[in-house]
């Protein structure tokens, strides 16, 4: 990360103010999102939990802090309780598409309107995996269906 954001620069002092050589669990609680804020002298997220989710699900973890994980293994950011986390160095794993499985194209049958206004984030990724029923098509189930049914069942 050349020029790291806020966030970036939270969760590195964050994890470099817990970490130890030779760890491969580095617990931290939320409060030291606020405390380590103002310690840099950054103004404070709004939305606090969003520094974490960003990081679980969004954005690479900085080089910073990938560099300090055992060899074959990457940072992670667990749930451990309330307000509490700890960054946890896992087996690296990545799905890698195999180039000798056939390609199948759907058609995109997302509404004009939906695309229009959707965004580039995970919520527009599902409403486009749901309009293209991209799910019930590879795992062969209708989820429509199951879904009903749950619903029905509770």
């Amino acid at each position: 990360m050349s020029n790291p954001n806020r966030y970036a620069l939270i969760i590195e002092k964050i994890f470099e103010r817990n970490f130890k050589e030779g760890l491969t669990s580095v617990k931290f609680e939320r409060k030291e999102i606020i405390s380590t804020a103002q310690e840099l002298g950054i103004d404070l997220p709004l939305n606090l939990g969003d520094v974490i989710y960003s990081f679980k699900f969004r954005t690479p973890l900085p080089t910073k802090i990938q560099k300090k994980a055992p060899e074959g293994k990457e940072w992670v950011i667990v749930n451990k309780g309330r307000s509490l986390y700890s960054f946890e160095a896992k087996n690296v794993s990545r799905i890698i598409p195999d180039p000798m499985l056939t390609t199948t194209k759907i058609p995109d049958a997302t509404p004009g309107m939906v695309i229009m206004y959707a965004l580039d984030d995970e919520q527009a990724l599902l409403t486009k995996l749901r309009y293209n029923r991209l799910l019930d098509i590879f795992t062969g189930c209708n989820l429509l269906f199951v879904a009903k049914s749950f619903k029905n069942n509770s």
